[in-house]
């Protein structure tokens, strides 16, 4: 056991006084020491239950013939950082994640560990971590909220924020907006639509580091205490056989989570997670790869922000097995991967069948023929650009119209909601990339504004940030290279005709290469006099397309 070298002999007679100092009794001391990851906190939501899941997983691994100990992960929740300097904290702590969870259980020297994870960048940065650690680790999710019920209609919490919008069109009052706060989130857990939290726990599943429904099953369901304590016996049995993240996370594992992430439509934010953990690993996992998935993918569920469907019916249409299972008649899917299970997938999603097909489509009648995310390439983004097809708008997914520019999220919000963007508008908001913003901020204000003025069938959103899940409409982010590196981005002008087409996968910005040459010789770039971690951050931060992974500078 890796623990032994803390436990066993004369030498680590002081760290065994140490583990005496916490309570720990001789028979603790023989047993694997499993490292618990509970990333518990007050102030996100979706982690507030994490405690009582850190709880049940030490159940299970206690059952099992092991020694539980807890350590902490930090989380930060988008929802309530978004739309001010504190969203540029947000895509960061992805990094300060992982190298935490490293150190923790390298100093420590656990035998296994239990991920607790839940919001957003909390769970690609474990698994991150697990991928950099290679021990035998296994994934539990606090689970996703329940939906909210608002006039009538199930709601969440991208309904809170294009309320905001339509306020400020003057479509809803203030006392709606407030019925709205109110209902929109009504549980704990992550919120209730396809956004990048439930897309990336959803996916850990695909990966084979989640047990069947890790994804789905409700926070506030005892379903999901059952599944902790499954979760907390299974990492022993993953010490046991000596089954580690790289097995299972292999090129061809990452191949099937994208394709199901084109089946479900998840957050454009996988597009920079999958990357970034299959980096981890030792893999080079190329975006664009995306288009050629895409085209042999139907996109056959339609949960908000896309369609009106929500988690809680995802999980009783069958969940993400059942997705599995469905995409799997296609032959696309490789079905020997390893799962913390100790058993390939196939085995495990054969008996999956769908239970509701207006939830989770079948692929002779989907929602789309095509997957739920693109990839653009063009001269406005020579690197790759992204954007969610499955929530654009049919009229939509061919556009082109002038160029509203402005470097930053702020002024854009200011133009939409003061009334100064016109139909046929294509609003660019620049400088908010990994290295530029600094941290890359999700632009869900700016969308949610759109949408909620009624503007999502006419006007586009460009930039090189990213968006939260919860954003929809023509909404393309991720623009590779950045302004902030002298991408083409940056030489945008005020009116410039831009072309966008989703299904052809392209992206053009009507200048002349001439005329680009002549506006790069002359640019400068904004600066915007960062310290602390974020300079360090954008010092060492990559491009979007390469998963904005951190990098040591070459000499």
């Amino acid at each position: 056991m890796i623990s032994d070298n803390v436990k066993k002999g004369m030498a680590a007679a002081p760290a065994r006084s140490l583990f005496n100092a916490l309570g720990m009794t001789e028979e603790e001391m023989k047993r694997p020491m499993i490292g618990i990851v509970s990333s518990y906190n007050e102030i996100v939501p979706g982690h507030m239950n994490i405690d009582k899941i850190a709880q049940a997983v030490k159940l299970g691994v206690a059952e099992a013939g092991g020694t539980p100990v807890m350590f902490p992960a930090i989380a930060v929740c988008d929802g309530i950082a978004m739309g001010h300097i504190g969203m540029k904290y947000s895509l960061v702590t992805r990094d300060l994640i992982a190298d935490s969870t490293e150190c923790m259980a390298i100093a420590h020297q656990f035998d296994g560990l239990v991920m607790i994870p839940n919001c957003d960048k909390n769970v690609p940065g474990l698994l991150m971590a697990a991928a950099r650690l290679n021990i035998p680790t296994v994934f539990v999710s606090g689970g996703p909220m329940l939906a909210g019920h608002v006039m009538g209609r199930k709601r969440s919490l991208s309904s809170m924020f294009e309320a905001v919008g339509s306020y400020a069109a003057g479509t809803m009052s203030a006392d709606d907006v407030r019925n709205f706060e109110e209902n929109v989130c009504p549980t704990c857990g992550s919120c209730s639509g396809m956004y990048t939290a439930n897309s990336m726990n959803c996916l850990t599943e695909v990966l084979g580091m989640g047990l069947k429904g890790n994804g789905t099953i409700p926070a506030v369901y005892s379903a999901r205490l059952q599944l902790a304590k499954h979760a907390g016996m299974q990492v022993m049995e993953c010490v046991r056989k000596n089954i580690r993240p790289r097995d299972i996370m292999t090129k061809e594992a990452f191949v099937n989570a994208l394709t199901i992430d084109m089946a479900l439509g998840c957050s454009t934010n996988t597009m920079l997670h999958l990357p970034a953990i299959a980096h981890e690993c030792g893999i080079d996992f190329e975006v664009s790869v995306a288009n050629e998935l895409s085209e042999k993918t139907p996109n056959i569920c339609h949960l908000a922000p896309a369609g009106a469907h929500y988690m809680e019916e995802l999980n009783e249409a069958g969940g993400i097995y059942a997705v599995m299972h469905e995409i799997s008649k296609l032959g696309t899917l490789n079905l020997d991967c390893q799962t913390v299970y100790g058993k390939p997938i196939g085995e495990l999603i054969k008996d999956c069948e769908i239970r509701d097909t207006e939830v989770i489509h079948t692929i002779d009648h989907p929602y789309m023929e095509k997957g739920g995310m693109a990839v653009l390439r063009g001269n406005l983004a020579p690197d790759t650009c992204v954007v969610k097809r499955s929530a654009v708008l049919p009229e939509m997914m061919v556009h082109e119209g002038p160029a509203r520019v402005f470097d930053s999220e702020e002024e854009a919000i200011a133009a939409i909601k003061g009334g100064k963007i016109n139909k046929g508008d294509v609003v660019v908001i620049r400088y908010e990339g990994p290295k530029g913003g600094p941290g890359m901020r999700e632009m869900l204000n700016p969308t949610s504004a759109i949408a909620g003025m009624g503007l999502d069938k006419d006007v586009a959103l460009i930039t090189d940030g990213r968006f939260s899940g919860a954003s929809r409409g023509a909404a393309i982010g991720h623009v590779s290279p950045e302004a902030a590196v002298g991408g083409p981005i940056a030489f945008v002008k005020e009116g410039d005709i831009i072309s966008i087409n989703i299904p052809e996968y392209s992206i053009e910005l009507k200048v002349s290469d001439e005329e680009l040459a002549r506006r790069k010789a002359a640019w400068k770039p904004v600066d915007r006099h960062v310290t602390g971690y974020l300079a360090r951050y954008a010092k060492l931060v990559t491009s979007a397309n390469r998963g904005a992974i951190l990098e040591i500078p070459k000499d």
